[in-house]
């Protein structure tokens, strides 16, 4: 067994396959120098912090080692040779009976956005740099308005450093979140004194300044593009593995190659859920469900993908979450709770098919959980009882059971 990616998607199936007690050779490739690390805390919890922390493991070297997984760091792969069922690296070549590629997502680029001011989020070690850079106060611009930058955004302003924020699209968050919690988070942002430039188009990048299409110059120390993220296909596309908005898989997650498989980030899969919609998910809970499934899946489980979607994100004191698709929703029933809001997205026959909340702290984590079983089970609560805070979702869960 060979997995490619050493991030959560890669190691969880990695350490899955031994849990199952597949006791046969597990390699694993990591493309970076440091062992496997959580890559959600790089835009939170190590920003804030007083002094820089080192990278959250999934699993230590010598845990790995105590699994018997070769773990093969630094380590490039230039080619899979499908009809030899081999692995191409820098320096060797590793034979595999099944495969599994966890290549995650890549940042996406600007032309022109180059120099040594210029980064991303993506390694520990973009993280530390952007990190530094923040808590030595200098000005700071993000150009993208999404989940990555608004993070970014928010540890920014809470160790004092000039925040600003370049958008295209009118508003923030417009891809994923109700525009009602994108505005509730604009302006909790704006209170902070993040300066905002939205609807807005970069017209060039100078060495300390990003220069908008209207004229405007924003002084910067340092910039960091924050527009989103493609799937990492290069290596599957190359073996002649079939590609649609990421590897193609099934819902069981095998690729156009019966002996290979692709989970998290890099895929995209069938929900039937949403009637086979294929979708691709960028989120750590994704990427350990699917690690773990993939490695049950390589081993002859068989099992279908029925997780419910979800994703978080933390900005100051305010905690976002949201599970399903909320653009399977045609109407929006609103409940409001103490220190939290939370809304309701129906499709046309009634069927809860999301529900986003916004909220201090753990407000809305219950509901949301709740509301991710509810989902999960097809189920159509009445409105009414959805908009009333005195009406708890335990008891329409019980009702829907």
């Amino acid at each position: 067994m060979v997995v490619i990616g050493a991030g959560e998607c890669g190691v969880r199936a990695a350490l899955a396959l031994r849990e199952h007690g597949f006791d046969g050779p597990v390699t694993l490739l990591g493309a970076e120098r440091h062992a496997p690390y959580e890559r959600p805390p790089m835009s939170k919890h190590l920003m804030l912090a007083e002094a820089p922390l080192p990278p959250k493991t999934i699993a230590s070297v010598d845990q790995l080692a105590a699994l018997d997984i070769a773990f093969l760091p630094d380590t490039s792969v230039s080619s899979i040779e499908i009809d030899r069922q081999e692995i191409v690296t820098d320096n060797s070549t590793i034979l595999y009976d099944r495969l599994l590629l966890a290549t995650g997502a890549r940042p996406r680029r600007i032309d022109g956005a180059t120099g040594p001011h210029m980064v991303v989020l993506r390694t520990y070690d973009d993280a530390l740099r952007i990190r530094n850079s923040l808590h030595r106060r200098e000005r700071m611009v993000i150009v993208g308005g999404g989940f990555i930058g608004l993070e970014l955004a928010a540890a920014g302003r809470c160790v004092g450093a000039d925040i600003t924020v370049v958008e295209a699209l009118p508003r923030l968050l417009a891809r994923g979140v109700p525009e009602a919690l994108a505005a509730t988070l604009e302006a909790r942002h704006r209170a902070e004194g993040v300066k905002f430039h939205l609807g807005a188009s970069v017209a060039g990048f100078g060495e300390d300044r990003v220069a908008l299409s209207d004229g405007t110059a924003l002084p910067a120390d340092l910039i960091v593009i924050g527009i989103g993220s493609l799937p990492a296909t290069e290596l599957a596309m190359v073996a002649g593995l079939v590609i649609d908005n990421g590897i193609a898989v099934d819902n069981r997650l095998r690729t156009s190659h019966p002996n290979i498989f692709a989970a998290g980030d890099c895929c995209s899969f069938p929900l039937d859920l949403y009637r086979g919609r294929r979708v691709r998910l960028e989120s750590w809970r994704n990427a350990q469900e699917q690690g773990k499934l993939a490695a049950r899946n390589m081993l002859g489980a068989d099992e279908v993908v029925s997780s419910v979607p979800w994703f978080w994100s933390d900005q100051y004191d305010l905690v976002l979450q949201i599970a399903g698709l909320q653009d399977e929703g045609r109407s929006i029933v609103t409940r409001d709770i103490e220190a939290g809001r939370i809304l309701f997205h129906l499709a046309d026959d009634g069927r809860l098919v999301a529900a986003s909340g916004l909220g201090t702290g753990n407000a809305v984590a219950r509901d949301i959980r709740l509301a991710e079983m509810l989902i999960a089970r097809r189920a159509r609560p009445k409105p009414q009882d959805l908009a009333s805070p005195r009406i708890s979702l335990k008891a329409l869960l019980r009702e829907d059971a």
